[in-house]
């Protein structure tokens, strides 16, 4: 029986070969559409990685109070929390540590280029509370420290070339920040997006003397919940409380609590749509691939009409014809796996680089080996069961009316 099986791929592959235009377009097909889904499926898992890594590093008992509205957190000069605002919050039940931030638009000039960037205040007291929440630490030189006026740490782009300014930035160079004179003291480690790694880092009293006008208004505040308290509640009972705090009227409410949780649940959330969206596009391609498929296994099997009548004469079984063209069709999709996986390795790659070059290095692609395995699997099975009407019509035709056929 296995000499038979053995026999019998041998005869498949050679009438593929000979139809090798044919086999090749069958390939081709599924090629586009798995290199699609390997790529995109690849940049998916990285995400989800880079998401599960900035859980474990930031802590998911981190909470933010942040504006409502589409302004970035600190931009929105009508929303603020004064200091008598975070004094009450850290009295509330469930709550561990409590810091705010500074937010504002600033201009930092390096020579003779400008550039204007977030920048942010921060109390020195409360700096590893920051830290994690940020989900930075210190890549060159050193942090801030207690009494650093004219000192600044600066995001992990101004150390690139031609990314923020021509030349890079290093430890002790000499930069103005809205025309006072600073001492870049250390640089931050990457976040992954242009946005964070493009931030400026001075201390509250510095950010104070800059922007006199916003003194004890505070843009964003950062928190952390207890040991065995859960974020998600103690984010409601702190918007329910700060609401009546504030005065504020239930669902007009100018800020809104978020737990760390719910933010990696909501970025992931709008991954897993827009990844679901391109891979339905790139099925789509691999629907039209079945349907070619399906086409040349019936051409095939129209065109060796005889030849089944001759493999049934001479002892072939109903099993062994459907093995042959199922083997066949499962044959090209599995080629066509192969590669598809193949390029979209190389597609993803390349993508990750361009992606890792425009400052979003949290774009990285990975490859378990359970999605090459699921590719491949995944291209067979559409190619099988794309050949398996055709094969069933061939095994089910007799010998005397295929050995007649013209």
């Amino acid at each position: 029986m296995k000499l038979i099986k053995l026999d019998e791929i041998k005869y498949s592959l050679k009438n593929l070969k000979n139809r090798s235009l044919r086999s090749f377009l069958s390939i081709l097909s599924i090629l586009i559409g798995i290199t699609a889904i390997f790529a995109l499926v690849s940049f998916g898992l990285g995400i989800q990685a880079y998401m599960d890594e900035l859980a474990k590093q930031a802590g998911a008992d981190k909470l933010y109070i942040r504006p409502k509205g589409i302004s970035g957190f600190g931009t929105d000069e009508n929303f603020f929390l004064a200091q008598d605002d975070i004094d009450f919050v850290a009295k509330i039940n469930g709550v561990k540590d409590i810091t705010g931030a500074y937010f504002k638009a600033g201009e930092l000039k390096f020579k003779d280029q400008v550039k204007y960037y977030s920048v942010v205040g921060m109390d020195i007291d409360d700096l590893d509370l920051l830290m994690e929440g940020f989900n930075i630490d210190i890549e060159e030189g050193r942090g801030l420290r207690k009494g650093d006026m004219n000192k600044v740490v600066l995001g992990y782009n101004y150390m690139v070339e031609n990314k923020i300014f021509k030349k890079p930035l290093k430890v002790g160079d000499k930069v103005e920040l809205n025309g006072a004179d600073f001492e870049v003291v250390g640089f931050y480690s990457e976040v992954g997006n242009p946005g964070d790694d493009s931030q400026i880092y001075i201390t509250l009293e510095a950010f104070e003397e800059l922007y006199p006008e916003n003194k004890g208004r505070f843009g964003y505040v950062m928190l952390s919940a207890e040991k065995g308290v859960l974020p998600k509640e103690l984010a409601e009972k702190i918007t329910e409380k700060l609401r009546k705090h504030r005065g504020e009227e239930e669902g007009k409410e100018t800020f809104f609590v978020q737990s760390f949780e719910d933010i990696i649940k909501t970025f992931g959330n709008i991954i897993n749509v827009l990844n679901g969206i391109l891979v339905l596009i790139a099925l789509i391609s691999l629907v039209v691939a079945s349907v070619n498929i399906m086409n040349t296994m019936y051409t095939a099997v129209l065109e060796r009409t005889k030849e089944i009548g001759i493999m049934k004469a001479v002892g072939a079984r109903n099993s062994d014809i459907l093995f042959v063209f199922v083997f066949e069709s499962g044959f090209l999709g599995m080629i066509g796996g192969i590669l598809g996986v193949f390029f979209g390795f190389v597609v993803a790659r390349i993508g990750g680089a361009i992606a890792a070059n425009a400052g979003y290095s949290l774009l990285k692609p990975i490859f378990p080996w359970y999605l090459i395995i699921g590719c491949v699997v995944f291209a067979f099975l559409v190619g099988a069961l794309s050949g398996l009407m055709p094969a069933i019509r061939a095994s089910k035709q007799k010998p005397v009316d295929a050995l007649r056929y013209e």
